[in-house]
């Protein structure tokens, strides 16, 4: 493990350096999920340490997803609301022998423009793609696309997203009259392999600078990892950014006072934001130093 960077952000920013030097940025999000968001963050000159605290397992059974997938022609609408759904999806669509051209006459609708794009990368078209990512916002998105609410009435919809996911927006499509089937197509774990005492001793330690939240699951695991309900003390003088406000809302039952969170709920947004918190940052403590 390097040692952290100790330069002052606002010497750094004076010699045109990026609005992350010398920052350190703890991630949350699965492993496999993480390269992207890494990426983004280095890419304004943070150092990043990984502390997975879920990993993305199948579900525990595939067989109601699998029956979904044969019988794809009894849906008006399919909605994705993540890229892991669209890739267990499309796994279980080849594993039962089917052809993403089976999709053309259901319509799609994706949360969040990185799930937009796996979609289409898969050349699967995208009908809705909501501009608020919580799922009151779907909701709306949606019953407007098809001219209200009262619309959606005997409309099927299909939701393969992670077991356990919240419950609003199948709740809602069932109250406005729709029928929908909310299929697991994966599970999100607390890894088993997470080093809990060089986190612990990172945070405590004042190694790390920002800690990113991108899921509830995220902040919840990461508390479960401690064994504790209460986060402050762990992450005092760490700052804290979540990807969206039902995060960040998971975050503060767990007493964290959120201090970054981006007005879109996409990773890309989330390193812009860290990186805008700590440039605005050191621009103050250059004001206070002239």
């Amino acid at each position: 493990m390097a040692e952290h960077e100790t330069e002052n952000e606002a010497d750094a920013l004076t010699r045109g350096g990026l609005p992350l030097d010398g920052r350190t940025v703890m991630i949350t999000r699965a492993l496999e999920q993480a390269s992207e968001f890494a990426a983004a963050l280095e890419g304004f000159g943070a150092r990043v340490v990984a502390c997975p605290t879920i990993e993305i397992v199948p579900p525990e059974s595939y067989a109601p997803l699998d029956e979904a997938v044969e019988n794809l022609y009894g849906y008006d609408w399919i909605v994705f609301t993540s890229v892991n759904g669209v890739e267990h999806f499309l796994r279980r669509l080849e594993v039962m022998g089917k052809d993403v051209g089976e999709l053309d006459e259901v319509r799609v609708c994706a949360i969040g423009g990185t799930t937009a794009e796996h979609l289409a990368e898969a050349h699967v078209h995208v009908d809705v793609v909501p501009e608020k990512f919580q799922a009151e916002g779907v909701f709306e998105a949606l019953a407007a696309y098809v001219g209200g609410r009262e619309n959606l009435r005997n409309l099927n919809f299909l939701l393969p997203r992670a077991a356990a996911a919240r419950d609003f927006l199948p709740r809602a499509l069932e109250d406005a009259g729709a029928r929908v089937d909310d299929m697991a197509a994966y599970r999100t774990v607390r890894p088993e392999t997470t080093d809990r005492a060089r986190v612990e001793a990172l945070l405590v330690g004042g190694g790390i600078d920002c800690i990113t939240f991108t899921s509830s699951s995220t902040v919840q695991n990461f508390a479960q990892l401690f064994d504790t309900r209460d986060l402050v003390p762990l992450l005092a003088g760490v700052r804290v950014a979540c990807i969206g406000e039902i995060t960040s809302r998971t975050a503060a039952v767990y007493g964290l006072t959120v201090d970054i969170q981006p007005p879109a709920s996409d990773t890309a947004a989330l390193a812009r934001a860290v990186a805008d918190y700590f440039e605005r940052e050191a621009r103050g403590q250059r004001r206070e130093v002239s």
